[in-house]
């Protein structure tokens, strides 16, 4: 990041794990925390090492097949390796581009509801913080449009700041923890901690971005395996430490109250009202820079796949003056807009966990396909493949038992997702066919 602008070459290993630190706690461990509590009870770390667990057996696939297919265009790229039919590849790249944009919505949630929160709202603010989450996503829409990037020493710091503020969090926390807030740790059963690891899965969304930028680093060899590996488990640490503290600091009640910033409630009882202010200003920030970097990308994605006609051509529509795909901006951030509007916490999160899921089962599968290609032994992204499915499967058993609207709305999403690539591809066939008659 600090060296993007030098060189073709410039990324470390330092710079490529700030990325995917960054990427992944963009804000997700912020808004999902209280969602896993309630879910696994006293054994939400446990839940968010399973999700580390996934994580790090789908970032193998993702390191080798960023290794053998050196693009830009990542996950879309791997499927069309994989599959031959051109279909899949676009299914997957439509299913990546709502993952995205899933969780836009999820760090404009978060944004609003933490700015809410530390404007002094007290009990549930619909309209504010719906209001704050539509006014981060234009504020960064009009950001982008206008072509103004963050520099890569600012994202360095911002990712500084976070892991700052929850190590902070973490340690201070460690020592007023208390025992009968963490036993029996399977207070809500085994059960209650699968279903806790799928639907906060969104939290490891994140590391796949390291691939996509495999002709901006040094050494690619050596780097991008480990930086991948590094930033996951970093990033798996952080979250099992601020999930025991929170667990451990935090009644029941008290998490289901404040479900939505469960976090920075639970740094009061050590850290007083600064600690609260301080875990609120770090979310905020840490949102913001999440959904700055994410509609930069996923605009970017668009272009791509548009480009390699998997998507409208309009999504590569581009200002005269600048490389700046304004339509696909602006599309994606409406559609975010109305995500956040029409969505609740659960449903956000649920969506954006189970279309990552999906994603890397796709993935894993791709890198098993591919697995005498890419120098894998099958067992690794079989294991993967196995863990993905059968995470997504808890989730989608959740949600049937728990929130069967949630999951119609999310069937229906994406069922219109894959009509609206396969109209799309039936007519860009059909128009190949006029043209050789």
């Amino acid at each position: 990041m600090e060296n993007h602008h030098h060189s073709k070459a410039g990324l470390g290993l330092k710079e490529l794990i700030a990325m995917g630190v960054g990427g992944m706690v963009g804000g997700g461990i912020f808004s999902v925390l209280g969602l896993s509590v309630s879910l696994a009870g006293h054994a939400a770390p446990i839940a968010f090492a399973i999700g580390g667990v996934i994580a790090l057996l789908t970032g193998v696939s993702y390191s080798r097949l960023g290794l053998a297919f050196r693009s830009d265009g990542g996950s879309f790229t791997y499927l069309e390796h994989a599959f031959r039919h051109p279909n899949i590849a676009g299914l997957g790249g439509w299913l990546l581009l709502a993952g995205y944009i899933g969780t836009l919505a999820l760090y404009a949630y978060t944004f609003g509801v933490y700015g809410a929160a530390m404007l002094g709202t007290h009990g549930p603010q619909p309209a504010v913080h719906e209001l704050l989450a539509a006014m981060v996503l234009l504020i960064f829409l009009g950001i982008n449009l206008y072509g103004v990037r963050t520099s890569g020493e600012t994202e360095d710091i911002i990712v500084l700041v976070k892991v700052i503020l929850l190590s902070l969090f973490a340690v201070t926390g460690f020592f007023s923890l208390k025992a009968d807030h963490l036993l029996p740790v399977l207070n809500r059963g085994g059960g209650g901690v699968l279903m806790g690891a799928a639907l906060i899965f969104v939290a490891y969304e994140g590391f796949e971005l390291i691939p996509n930028a495999v002709h901006e680093m040094q050494d690619v060899e050596h780097n991008l395996s480990r930086a991948i590996m590094i930033s996951i488990i970093i990033t798996t640490i952080i979250y099992i430490l601020v999930s025991l503290v929170a667990v451990g600091n935090l009644q029941p009640a008290e998490i289901s109250r404040y479900k939505e910033y469960a976090l920075a409630v639970a740094a009061r009882p050590f850290l007083g009202q600064a600690g609260f202010l301080l875990i609120g200003l770090g979310a905020v920030l840490s949102t913001a820079s999440a959904i700055n970097a994410t509609l930069f990308g996923t605009a970017r994605l668009g272009m791509v796949m548009a480009r390699d006609q998997a998507l409208p051509h309009v999504f590569s529509l581009r200002e005269r003056t600048k490389d700046i795909p304004w339509v696909s901006l602006c599309i994606i951030s409406a559609l975010a807009i109305i995500f956040v509007s029409l969505g609740n916490l659960e449903i956000i999160s649920s969506f954006a966990s189970s279309t990552f899921l999906l994603i890397f089962v796709c993935i894993n599968l791709a890198a098993f396909l591919l697995r005498d290609k890419i120098g894998l032994h099958a067992a690794v992204p079989l294991l993967g493949f196995t863990l993905s499915l059968a995470a997504w499967l808890v989730l989608g058993f959740y949600l049937w038992r728990h929130d069967r609207t949630g999951l119609a709305w999310i069937g229906n999403a994406y069922l219109a997702i894959a009509a609206a690539e396969l109209c799309f591809s039936e007519r860009r066939m059909f128009f190949k066919k006029s043209e050789k008659s």
